[in-house]
C-alpha cells in the first residue's frame, strides 16, 4: 500500500522511515555510485529531507519500505534550482503549481508494479492539491523506466552522454497518463484515492474549510 507522510511525521513510522533511508543509501551510493552522504546508521539523507517534504512511500506487508519518492513545492528550496539551474538556461522553476520530485527509489527485490504505483500515487497528489506539473532531475537509466511505466517527461535540458547523461524533466499527469500508469501498476485509481484519504484527508479538508 501507499502511505503519504510529511517529513515531520516520519518518526511515527520508524521501521518504514529507517528502511527507506537505508534503501536510498543502497540504491544511490552502493548501486549507482553517486556522491551522496551516508551516516553511521546507514541512512542516505540530504538537506532537502530537512525541508519537511511529502514522501510517497510504498509500504510492504511487513511494514518495510518497497519504494518511495520525495516531493517539495518549488516555491521553497529545491535541488533543481540550487544545483541544476544551468540545465534550464539559468531559469529558476518557481511556482505553487509545480512541485519537485526527487529521490525516486526502489528497494532491492521490489515487487513488480511498485514504480508505477508510486507514479500513480504522485498523480493523486497533483489531483488533490491542484499541482499541474512535477519537475525533477533524472539520469539515463530512468528514461527506460519512465517509458515502461507510461509517464515520460518533457525534457527541459540535459548534459552528458550515454549513462552519464543528466536531464531535467517536467511531468504533467493527464487522464490518459493516469489510465496508462494504473494499468501498468495493476491498481485502480480509486484505490490510490483511498490511500490518500487514509493518510491525511481529514487534515486537508480542515485546511480547505479554513481557507
Amino acid at each position: 500500500m501507499i502511505r503519504y507522510i510529511y517529513g515531520h511525521d516520519l518518526h511515527r513510522f520508524p521501521r518504514l522511515a529507517h528502511s527507506m533511508f537505508r534503501d536510498r543509501a543502497d540504491q544511490f551510493k552502493t548501486r549507482l555510485g553517486w556522491e551522496v552522504e551516508v551516516d553511521a546508521q546507514g541512512f542516505e539523507r540530504d538537506r532537502y529531507d530537512d525541508e519537511n517534504p511529502l514522501y510517497v512511500i510504498w509500504e510492504n506487508a511487513d511494514g518495510s519500505h518497497g519504494g518511495s519518492m520525495r516531493l517539495l513545492p518549488t516555491v521553497g528550496r529545491t535541488m533543481v534550482n540550487d544545483h541544476f539551474v544551468h540545465l534550464t538556461d539559468g531559469v529558476r522553476i518557481e511556482s505553487p503549481l509545480i512541485w519537485e520530485c526527487t529521490r525516486f527509489c526502489l528497494a532491492r527485490g521490489a515487487a513488480p508494479g511498485v514504480a508505477a504505483a508510486l507514479m500513480l500515487a504522485g498523480g493523486e497528489v497533483m489531483r488533490q492539491f491542484g499541482v499541474q506539473h512535477y519537475v525533477g532531475v533524472f539520469d539515463a537509466r530512468m528514461v527506460r523506466i519512465y517509458r515502461r511505466i507510461g509517464s515520460s517527461p518533457e525534457v527541459l535540458g540535459r548534459e552528458g552522454e550515454g549513462r552519464a547523461q543528466i536531464s531535467v524533466g517536467l511531468w504533467a499527469f493527464t487522464a490518459e497518463a493516469q489510465a496508462r500508469v494504473a494499468a501498468r501498476a495493476g491498481i485502480a485509481p480509486k484505490t490510490v484515492t483511498g490511500w490518500f484519504e487514509a493518510s491525511f484527508a481529514p487534515a486537508v479538508v480542515a485546511e480547505r474549510a479554513a481557507a
